[in-house]
């Protein structure tokens, strides 16, 4: 059975679009646990992320970093953090997290509430600054 990743990959349930290419997609975690929270997902379905092929795995951090970029661009952060847990669902992914003070609580447990309109918002400004 197609993974939830996988749904939103074919477009069968909708997402907040960063980036895509032909082997990756970007979007934002809807239970973010910051502003611009965002998921890079390989498109091939692998659950555990070290599973993945090294190519495949070295070019879902390229694809991560040109994501960060935008995050840190369009956000502002203080940097952006990276959390690879695996554990919510089983297709190898990556958090993004901006990091917006020393403070801040990144703990995936940490959900805020984002309205609609803002990840919309959110999601056009990284958006805007991804260079693939």
């Amino acid at each position: 059975m197609a993974t939830i990743f996988t749904k939103i990959i074919r477009g069968e349930i909708p997402c907040f679009k960063i980036a895509e290419n032909e082997t990756h997609i970007a979007f934002l975690d809807i239970n973010p646990i910051a502003e611009g929270h965002t998921l890079v997902v390989p498109k091939k379905e692998i659950d555990y992320v070290f599973d993945l092929p090294d190519d495949l795995l070295g070019e879902t951090m390229v694809f991560a970093k040109k994501v960060a970029e935008a995050i840190d661009k369009s956000l502002k952060p203080l940097r952006t953090g990276v959390i690879v847990e695996g554990l919510e669902v089983p297709h190898a992914h990556i958090h993004m997290v901006p990091i917006y003070h020393e403070r801040q609580n990144v703990s995936l447990r940490n959900k805020v509430e984002v309205s609609r309109g803002k990840m919309e918002e959110i999601a056009k400004q990284i958006s805007a600054e991804v260079s693939l």
